[in-house]
């Protein structure tokens, strides 16, 4: 990526008439285009490699020679298919996922008005240099980094990098970053950094890092050596005691290959993709979309869900909540920008001679006013803001409190003078023009600079009782507005000069709200052992307020919120105990999610801005926000919310514990049937059964219950447990928590109830080898149905449907001349067919039995 630093112009190539056009495209060439550059791609090939370094897939490679080498081609071929698909699946995930940096260029404005030989031009926002003079006016999005030599009225939305909710008032000499947006006023600036040199581009370099494997991944892998290690020694001991008995060395050497295909469950990688894709699918149905399908188990390890406010925990819209007049508080209902609602005192509708000092405060604040609303589109239902949406929040209220519609008052009360809000002043002054030929002097702003002596002639009583109302308000968390007003007969001073004397009309309590279900979400999070955290740019009282009113803290608890300088001075500063951290800049949040991974926790991270981008990249689960989310944040994350409802992720984390309580639930069945298979072959001569199973048969009931019904476990619904334990530890291996102590208890049933209904055959004079085939595939069957979380839910008819069609398969093996060659099998009757039914009830009933004793875990 190119360096393109910030030099100052060479003297006299500004001049107030921009650079020249030869200068402009000298210094494209020395500093190149003003976009983000993509990272080099992964060559194809070497992402193939990185997929087939996975050791489960590694063993299942090994799996397909030896079924090769057996000539079991239909079984070869099988595997081969789940190996392409896995690996086809892995490699477009990571494509994909590369699309998080190059989506940086789409945020940055298409064109850019620059001033060049005194004239203005517009040029494509790529082609900006630095020394270029923007022009700004309202709605333009900032083409590079710049420093502001005129502002008028100038207000900056700069949310999408910082993460504040407000818009940011801008002066001359100010900087102005790329990507953000002018709301109101217009302005002039000279560029100081493009490409990668500006704020977009440093957001690229952290972006541009990679992700490690996911808690599934991690345990997948463990398990495949495991599984490695573990069959090639007893296929070794099966060999070697075959041997032993006088077995030829074809005949062992076929049958422990066998041994081997039976004891790998080759199907996992297509039950896990199974489970993984229906778990997306679902997730859909619930306005979440999965990007990558490893992420669908990731959600249901969520240990820490950080989550930003504006829009998430709130409505992201401003909203009048609370008005102050001398008479006494009152309360304004409604939500969003939509004109409708009521004023209440004390749960009371407020009417006639009560609403007046209201009408006045609400009138005077709709004409020092430069927003309007919007009804809404076609085809939407929400009202919209045009301008600042603090005052959009204004002009709402005022028509909660039947105010004259602002049409109609900028025709009867022309505005013909106006001193706008600036950082310095912290107000705002309008003159209109009255029907009796008066002068109406409108003012807002912050409470220091129009609470005053200078500003008011109101008495030192009323001046100390508005400021303790207002210091109340902002301590709620509230961004406060002192209105005033009053009426001249002729004014042709400067504006400023008419800020004496007024009448004091109230306070407004505005702010964005927390959603309805907010704290409802939040207290189910908790009850699935997952610790809800607030990471914003906003202003600590502010995100305080809204955890309080969320439930996520305790009110007057000290020592949950920290801020990002306090992070800044303290960078050990232990995360565990912080609940709220405000004032955060984006490489802070970054911070933050590492230190929680680094706690051993998974984190979730919900954002929508172009700051949000690195922590939603290296967070376990990166959740972006669809409707009102940048390109860059839904590029960045793993989980894309359609709904914008953190409710929604909630749903997310239940379906990730379903895909997890599904997958270990075929290991328990599919390697408790393969320990079980070795086991009878090992415990067989024992009995006086010298090869229990020939090698055709062990890869026929491998087929048949590793195939439809082990596929059809990965579908099962959620257990009623799900969410109401904690998540799994990242760390804890995939066979821990009961599932191996299940596993060996399981394996030792079905090798016990097979070789019983084997011996008894034998004894029987039956052909008692048909029996045990039959009866090691019955019992596994009844496992399969024994371990289901819902026993009779008609949720996955798939499962008694596969294992119905599995049973006909064995009898056909039985029955069939052709598969009755090809297996060395033979009719058992009904007397060995009610052995084998046994043998699956038995082992259905065990299964039963451990669901019982371990019914808190899946």
């Amino acid at each position: 990526m190119s360096s393109r630093t910030t030099d100052a112009p060479p003297a006299g190539s500004l001049a107030g008439a921009g650079l020249t056009q030869a200068e402009a495209g000298r210094r494209l060439a020395r500093y190149g285009r003003n976009e983000v550059e993509p990272p080099q791609p992964t060559p194809l090939h070497q992402r193939v490699l990185a997929q087939l370094r996975d050791p489960l897939i590694m063993v299942l490679l090994g799996a397909a020679l030896l079924t090769i080498a057996i000539g079991d081609y239909p079984d070869a071929v099988v595997i081969g298919l789940v190996v392409v698909f896995n690996t086809g699946v892995g490699v477009a995930q990571e494509v994909r996922a590369d699309h998080a940096v190059s989506a940086l260029s789409a945020l940055s404005a298409p064109h850019a008005r620059v001033l060049r030989d005194a004239t203005p031009h517009e040029v494509p926002a790529a082609f900006v240099v630095p020394g270029d003079t923007l022009i700004l006016g309202e709605g333009d999005v900032v083409a590079a980094d710049a420093e502001l030599t005129e502002a008028a009225a100038l207000l900056v939305d700069e949310s999408m990098l910082t993460g504040e909710s407000e818009p940011v008032d801008k002066a001359a000499d100010d900087p102005i970053s790329a990507g953000t947006v002018v709301v109101r006023g217009r302005g002039a600036a000279t560029a100081t950094a493009t490409g990668s040199a500006s704020a977009l581009g440093r957001i690229a370099a952290l972006l541009d890092t990679g992700r490690g494997p996911t808690p599934l991944q991690r345990r997948l892998a463990s398990l495949g050596r495991v599984l490695a290690a573990v069959t090639i020694a007893l296929c070794l001991l099966f060999f070697a005691l075959g041997l032993v008995r006088g077995l030829s060395v074809g005949t062992m050497a076929v049958t422990s290959i066998s041994l081997a295909v039976a004891a790998v469950p080759e199907s996992l990688p297509a039950v896990v993709t199974l489970a993984l894709a229906l778990g997306a699918r679902r997730m859909a149905a619930r306005n979440a979309l999965i990007r990558s399908l490893p992420a669908v188990e990731t959600l249901g390890s969520v240990s820490v869900l950080a989550t930003d406010k504006t829009g998430t925990l709130t409505e992201g819209r401003m909203v009048v909540q609370q008005l102050w007049v001398p008479s006494g508080v009152v309360d304004v209902s409604g939500t969003g920008y939509e004109p409708t609602g009521d004023l209440t005192r004390a749960g009371k509708p407020l009417s006639g001679e009560q609403l007046r000092p209201l009408k006045e405060l609400l009138t005077t604040a709709s004409l020092c006013n430069d927003a309007s609303l919007r009804p809404p589109r076609p085809g939407a239902d929400e009202w919209r803001a045009v301008g600042d949406p603090m005052e959009a929040a204004l002009l709402a209220a005022a028509a909660k409190a039947d105010c004259p519609d602002q049409t109609v008052l900028r025709k009867t009360c022309p505005r013909f003078a106006e001193a706008p809000f600036d950082s310095l002043r912290k107000r705002m002054t309008t003159l209109h023009h009255l029907p009796d030929g008066n002068v109406l002097v409108c003012l807002k702003g912050a409470p220091e600079a129009v609470l005053t002596s200078t500003v008011l002639a109101e008495p030192p009583e009323l001046l100390d009782e508005a400021r303790h109302q207002a210091a109340l308000l902002a301590a709620r968390g509230f961004r406060v507005l002192a209105v005033a007003g009053t009426e001249r007969l002729v004014w042709d001073l400067p504006v400023e000069d008419a800020e004496h004397g007024m009448n004091l009309l109230g306070l407004v309590a505005i702010s964005d709200p927390p959603k309805a279900a907010a704290a409802a979400t939040l207290t189910a999070c908790r009850e699935a052992g997952i610790t809800p955290v607030l990471i914003t740019g906003d202003h600590p009282a502010t995100a305080r307020a809204i955890a309080v009113r969320t439930g996520l803290v305790e009110d007057g608890t000290a020592g949950q919120v920290v801020t990002g300088p306090e992070l800044a001075a303290a960078p050990d500063t232990d995360v565990s105990g912080v609940r709220v951290f405000a004032r955060t800049d984006p490489q802070q949040k970054l911070d933050i999610v590492h230190a929680w991974r680094a706690r051993g926790a998974v984190t979730a991270m919900t954002g929508d801005g172009v700051n949000d981008g690195p922590a939603l990249r290296q967070a376990d689960i990166g959740v972006a926000m669809g409707a009102r989310g940048t390109e860059v944040a839904r590029q960045a994350a793993d989980l894309v919310l359609t709904d914008d409802e953190l409710s929604t992720v909630v749903k997310a984390v239940e379906e990730g514990r379903r895909v997890y309580d599904n997958i270990r639930r075929f290991l328990v069945y599919a390697m408790a049937g393969g320990t079980a298979e070795i086991l009878v072959m090992l415990a067989g001569p024992l009995l006086g059964l010298p090869l229990p199973l020939r090698a055709g048969q062990i890869l026929w009931i491998n087929l048949l219950t590793h195939g439809l019904t082990g596929v059809a476990m990965g579908a099962e619904p959620v257990s009623p447990q799900a969410m109401h334990r904690p998540p799994r530890p990242p760390g804890q291996h995939i066979l821990a928590a009961g599932v191996w102590q299940r596993l060996i208890v399981l394996a030792a049933a079905v090798t016990a109830f097979s070789l019983t209904a084997g011996a008894v055959a034998r004894a029987m004079d039956l052909p008692w080898q048909s029996v045990l085939f039959l009866a090691v595939l019955a019992a596994q069957l009844g496992v399969a149905l024994g371990l289901r979380a819902r026993l009779f839910t008609t949720q996955n008819l798939f499962l008694p449907a596969s294992v119905a069609a599995s049973a006909l398969l064995a009898m056909a093996a039985l029955h069939v001349s052709v598969l009755q060659s090809l297996l060395d099998t033979e009719p058992v009757g009904w007397s060995g067919t009610g052995l084998a039914l046994a043998a699956a009830l038995a082992a259905f009933t065990a299964a039963r039995l451990m669901r019982g004793a371990f019914h808190r875990r899946t």
